[in-house]
């Protein structure tokens, strides 16, 4: 598909998209009438295979409370739990603690990560976190060296890893074939953590990737960019150069049932109007494909 066909087909969805956006963001300050539209998309978008999500480093600047606020407004509840909200080294007490307040503040915990490994005793040390928080999923970076390792201890936790790709510029996994080519023959529980902005920046385009790794993609990380090359930069979903109807399509035809989470990295000291329109545009296309 060229872009021009691209932009025309994103024409299509922005009224749908438009309206997402406006419902997630205005629900919470319309009143207390509207519960069930400050919590979710629409009955169509609610019918995807896959889960809307949030990645936790959307919220590098912003502490816990902050973060839930944030998600409540936007009205999405899963959300992939970083270390700078629950440090790896956290005792039971502060793991519990942590996990309660996003309960509380109606916040569904569905993996952890990305955590970085590069040595044998951080693989024991991440699993382990995994573990205690008492999540079936880490978004991890094993080095490669320690695949094997990791396969080990995938076995001995009974824990899925999805490994994620971080681009062009990444040393360890520029591009998700790298990951596919290191776990295709491995333990079903290991497989990708497919992040679509830096996929598309490596050459590697999201609905391509999606249609021969589907059935090892477990997460996904959903943004937007400029270009497709190294210098691109983050963008709100739906103003780059990514092909979310064709992606969509291909989540439906491929029946990804892992989560699609958000991953919002322009202006992340105030991210709320930028995560808005990306989650309303997602969900827009995500109800005009159902």
């Amino acid at each position: 598909m060229t872009k021009c066909n691209i932009m025309n087909t994103r024409r299509n969805f922005i009224r749908t998209a438009a309206l997402g956006a406006a419902a997630s963001v205005m629900a919470p300050a319309i009143g207390k009438g509207y519960p069930a539209l400050a919590k979710g998309s629409s009955s169509r978008a609610s019918a995807a295979p896959y889960k809307i999500g949030v990645a936790g480093f959307t919220f590098a600047h912003f502490n816990i409370d902050q973060s839930i606020a944030m998600m409540n407004r936007i009205g999405v509840a899963d959300l992939s739990l970083k270390d700078f909200h629950l440090p790896l080294n956290s005792t039971p007490e502060k793991i519990s603690e942590v996990l309660g307040r996003f309960k509380a503040g109606g916040i569904n915990i569905y993996a952890v990560g990305v955590i970085y490994m590069t040595s044998k005793d951080a693989i024991d040390k991440a699993f382990d976190y995994t573990r205690k928080v008492g999540v079936p999923l880490m978004i991890g970076v094993p080095a490669p060296d320690l695949i094997d390792y990791t396969e080990q201890k995938v076995k001995e936790y009974d824990i899925r890893i999805a490994i994620h790709n971080h681009g062009p510029e990444d040393k360890l996994y520029p591009h998700p074939k790298m990951v596919y080519d290191l776990i295709k023959d491995r333990d079903k529980r290991m497989g990708l953590c497919l992040d679509i902005g830096h996929s598309q920046r490596a050459g590697a385009d999201p609905v391509t990737m999606v249609k021969q790794y589907g059935h090892r993609i477990y997460d996904m990380h959903i943004k937007d960019v400029t270009a497709a090359q190294r210098d691109g930069k983050a963008i709100e979903i739906g103003r780059g150069m990514i092909n979310f109807p064709g992606l969509v399509k291909e989540l439906y035809k491929q029946k990804y049932n892992g989560h699609c989470s958000i991953e919002f990295e322009k202006d992340m000291t105030d991210p709320l109007p930028g995560i808005a329109e990306s989650i309303g545009y997602f969900k827009g296309v995500t109800a005009a494909t159902a």
